[in-house]
């Protein structure tokens, strides 16, 4: 009994260092996860062989549109497909014969190589929400975006242990012309973090804006042969390409940077209301995109994505966290390991217009079907509101702190002597406790995740700090990251060539906002 009491005072008297620890601001940032759980595999062969068979068939019978982009037609052409306008019919098995040259898994590089990703395989990168004109916090409601706002979630992903990735269009800032503000929005993510980040896709010409910036960061030689940024190309669904999404995926293709193909689908609208219809679409239109890619430059990396969801049939408003968008996306994982390709899927997904327990059920349902269905990148992992429309700082760092419960159930149960943990079960014996055991004194830091947000206090001590409730908890810790937030260090040779290369592009055209 001595020895247990002075053990207990011994550790009592580091309580406050140990606080303090949990309490710091830190800047780590975790490894990319790498699951040891396996995948959930939610269709037989038969269904997987259907599917197939009838993306095919969608391919060679009806067809995809490739609009206003006649050298995209010549080469289809080329390549054996039938085109008869901007329609294009793909002969069964050319599609997927020319998937075969995309890379399986791909390395993108970070300024700081401690944070490359490795895209593929059993891995998952997470990466912020992209694209939302709105944003809100508790002070300022919901407004139009800023280019301050984008700089301060792009500083709160850099904070963020658990995010891998800084993202691209993380909110609209809707302050800067549409035809200058990829600049500002690629100099915060190059400046601000060092973690990998993604190009503009708005326009061919802010592509390239994109490729030549990155030239300047990490050198010529090195983006020609490497990806340093991964980008998203969404499919005009139903069966169409646009030219402004293909113009895009031209230049970043041939710069050799990777590219997400992904259908954008609210099943019921842009894709029959059926799970297996939905996936023989989907499959169509990644198949097609992907085969494109390959023509464009053979080895180009590529990403299957899927963005799928329900609509609710009363209102036409999509719907998020629905067991419909689990399936299809756990259907879609698996047609795309079959394909040997990288799968993109799930988020924070929600339709709630708040941080509210409908945000945290949709949510929670959405990131849990992605970490099972094989998802290597999942792109608006945090901070996703409002069926993507709005930003939200609070649930940004809501949904950051949760990835974690995802690095964590990834890791499955492990099994070694350790783990057994018999020299605990023998030495505390019937009726004792494990408190004091060796075994627990060796583990208790690393034994169970811990969120950094949520609280988990005696009442009495909750109600003496103010009974705050988690909207309150996560305005503090918003607050507590930007005031912590350190830029990391950069040449002042290559932000000085940024900062020129930004300011000319500026000066050589008149503002746009259309």
């Amino acid at each position: 009994m001595a020895e247990a009491a002075t053990r207990r005072r011994s550790r009592g008297g580091g309580g406050a260092a140990r606080r303090a620890e949990r309490t710091s601001i830190s800047v780590e940032t975790a490894r990319y996860i790498e699951r040891n759980i396996p995948n959930f595999e939610i269709l037989n062969e038969e269904a997987l062989e259907i599917i197939e068979a009838n993306a095919e068939t969608v391919l060679e019978e009806i067809g995809v549109n490739f609009v206003n982009n006649p050298g995209a037609l010549a080469l289809w052409k080329e390549a054996g497909a039938s085109v008869d306008g901007e329609r294009v019919r793909i002969p069964k098995g050319l599609a997927r014969e020319l998937c075969k040259t995309a890379p399986s898994q791909f390395t993108q590089h970070a300024r700081n190589p401690e944070k490359n990703v490795e895209i593929g395989g059993r891995n998952l990168v997470l990466a912020p929400v992209y694209g939302p004109p709105f944003v809100r916090d508790v002070d300022g409601g919901r407004r139009y975006g800023t280019m301050e706002d984008f700089r301060k979630f792009v500083k709160l992903g850099h904070m963020s242990k658990w995010l891998h990735h800084s993202g691209g269009t993380v909110c609209e800032p809707t302050d800067v012309p549409v035809n200058k503000r990829h600049l500002d929005m690629l100099m915060a993510h190059m400046t601000l973090t060092d973690k990998p980040f993604m190009g503009s896709v708005t326009e061919a010409s802010r592509a390239q804006d994109s490729v030549e910036m990155c030239e300047i960061l990490f050198g010529k030689e090195f983006v020609h042969d490497n990806a340093v940024m991964t980008s998203l190309i969404n499919i005009n669904s139903p069966l169409t390409f646009d030219d402004v999404m293909m113009g895009s995926l031209e230049v970043y293709a041939k710069a050799g940077q990777a590219c997400i193909i992904s259908p954008f689908i609210v099943g019921g609208a842009m894709a029959p209301v059926s799970v297996v219809g939905t996936l023989t679409q989907v499959l169509a239109e990644v198949l097609a995109g992907v085969a494109y890619s390959q023509l464009v430059r053979k080895g180009a990396p590529v990403i299957f994505g899927a963005f799928v969801t329900s609509i609710d049939m009363n209102s036409g408003a999509p719907t998020f966290g629905t067991p419909e968008a689990s399936q299809v996306t756990y259907g879609a994982g698996q047609l795309a390991r079959r394909l040997g390709l990288p799968f993109r899927s799930a988020g924070s997904f929600c339709g709630s217009k708040l941080p509210d327990a409908q945000a945290a059920y949709e949510t929670a349902n959405s990131l849990n079907m992605g970490l099972q269905s094989g998802v290597n990148f999942m792109l608006h992992s945090c901070g996703w509101l409002e069926g993507g429309l709005v930003a939200s700082f609070e649930k940004f760092v809501m949904d950051a702190d949760q990835l974690g419960a995802l690095h964590k159930m990834a890791q499955g149960v492990a099994y070694d002597e350790n783990a057994q943990a018999m020299d605990a079960l023998r030495e505390v014996g019937p009726g004792g406790h494990y408190l004091d055991c060796a075994h627990t004194h060796a583990n208790y830091k690393e034994a169970f995740w811990r969120s950094e947000l949520l609280d988990y206090k005696p009442f009495e001590t909750w109600s003496e700090e103010g009974a705050r409730d988690t909207m309150a908890l996560a305005q503090a810790r918003v607050k507590k990251l930007l005031d912590g937030y350190q830029q990391p260090q950069m040449d002042p040779a290559i932000y000085e060539a940024l900062t020129a290369y930004v300011a000319n592009k500026k000066a050589s055209t008149k503002d746009s906002f259309s």
